[in-house]
């Protein structure tokens, strides 16, 4: 609230009070008055002040006997919203895109509808049969739209084929999923769970490694999650790669979520297509659609579905694109909840400390390279290759 609405905490605590103090004059004065009662509403920076409105002179006393203002106005919610029922209706019937918002507002005492032709409100209006002098237009640019949430492991389609989301992302303002290669190349249209435009495939690489992300429309939002059991969000805290037999789990829009353990890491295998290296290899099952799809240690990102064999009946193996080799191959920022990663381990550096492959970093710690010093942007384990010089998406100069 103090960021948002421009409060102090003061004003923050005050307004709450007050607001909680309003909702229960005005629901009293809502039964008291009955069909007269036509709104009520707050106003000020601390919401000190409640008016209700009235189809009735007589009722002010009672109004101001609550501690709150009094209006007197023609028309009552009751009918103001049965004209906007009759609005509901019509819109059913007709292609309603260029009058896309309408409701009661109380303190004008009128139905708005909002719309970018002002032929199409009057148009909306006449199919209602609603009386005009209960209806005010309202011109706007504004075309709404549904949004949705981006989440590791659930579906997007790609024409007749489907994979599933492996972790979000950003790059700059831009936000996205990373997913596996072999789903789709670059300049492939995606669209979401729900079959809803979701957005293009920006870079791919397929084989020799399995990687590539997505970049999505405005109508989808990177969140820091990935499902997991039962449809539950599961928070990603960072990329930190856990180690050769530790728990893993996958979460993939085919067979939901499943875990086993970390087998090998720098593993190459050959598929029809050709030989994919530096995956990691798990006894996590996977079928068909779960492509692309999350894997997680704790809190932790490890990677992107790339393949395997067998199925979740019987069991199988699979092998999963490294999550933090696809960050820095373009230049992405994973979503993350902003904490989880393990924190410092045995032999990992003290704040300030010189860089070093195996080491672990949480956002915001310093190293030093090369005489310069670096801050850390996202939780990782530091690889061969990935000085902090060459690694932009992890690392940044002070």
């Amino acid at each position: 609230m103090r960021r948002d609405l421009g409060l102090t905490s003061a004003q923050a605590e005050a307004r709450l009070a007050h607001e909680a103090e309003a909702g229960a004059d005005a629901g009293a004065l809502r039964l008291a008055l009955g069909r007269s009662f036509a709104g009520a509403w707050v106003h000020g920076a601390t919401s000190r002040t409640l008016t209700v409105a009235t189809t009735d002179a007589a009722d002010v006393p009672a109004i101001e006997a609550r501690g709150a203002r009094a209006r007197v106005v023609p028309h009552s919610t009751a009918e103001l919203d049965a004209a906007k029922a009759a609005l509901d209706r019509a819109a059913k019937k007709k292609d309603t895109r260029d009058a896309p918002v309408w409701y009661v507002d109380v303190r004008s005492n009128a139905v708005v509808v909002r719309a970018v032709r002002t032929a199409a409100a009057t148009s909306l209006v006449s199919a209602a049969g609603v009386d005009a002098d209960l209806v005010r237009v309202e011109r706007t640019k504004e075309r709404p739209r549904p949004l949705y949430d981006l989440v590791g492991g659930d579906a997007y389609y790609m024409g007749g084929g489907r994979c599933s989301i492996g972790f979000p992302v950003t790059k700059g303002t831009q936000q996205g999923f990373a997913t596996a290669g072999h789903c789709g190349r670059a300049g492939t249209a995606t669209t979401g769970y729900n079959r809803v435009a979701q957005g293009t495939f920006q870079g791919s690489v397929f084989p020799g490694r399995d990687m590539a992300w997505v970049a999505t429309n405005t109508q989808w939002t990177a969140t820091p999650y990935v499902k997991g059991p039962g449809g539950q969000r599961i928070g990603v805290g960072g990329s930190t790669q856990s180690p050769v037999g530790a728990s893993i789990c996958r979460s993939g829009s085919t067979t939901g979520w499943h875990c086993g353990a970390i087998s090998q890491h720098n593993t190459s295998v050959t598929y029809p297509e050709g030989t994919i290296n530096g995956v990691t290899r798990t006894t996590v099952c996977a079928e068909p659609g779960d492509s692309g799809g999350s894997y997680i240690s704790g809190s932790q990102a490890q990677g992107v579905t790339s393949g395997g064999s067998g199925d979740c009946s019987s069991g199988g193996t699979t092998f999963h694109q490294p999550i933090n080799p696809l960050l820095q191959q373009f230049g992405l920022t994973l979503r993350t909840t902003g904490g989880g990663d393990p924190g410092p381990g045995p032999g990992d550096p003290e704040p300030g400390g010189t860089w070093a492959a195996g080491e672990v970093c949480a956002a915001g710690d310093t190293v030093t390279y090369g005489g310069s010093t670096y801050t850390c942007l996202q939780p990782h384990q530091a690889q061969p290759g990935w000085e902090p010089p060459n690694t932009p998406a992890l690392w940044q100069q002070a």
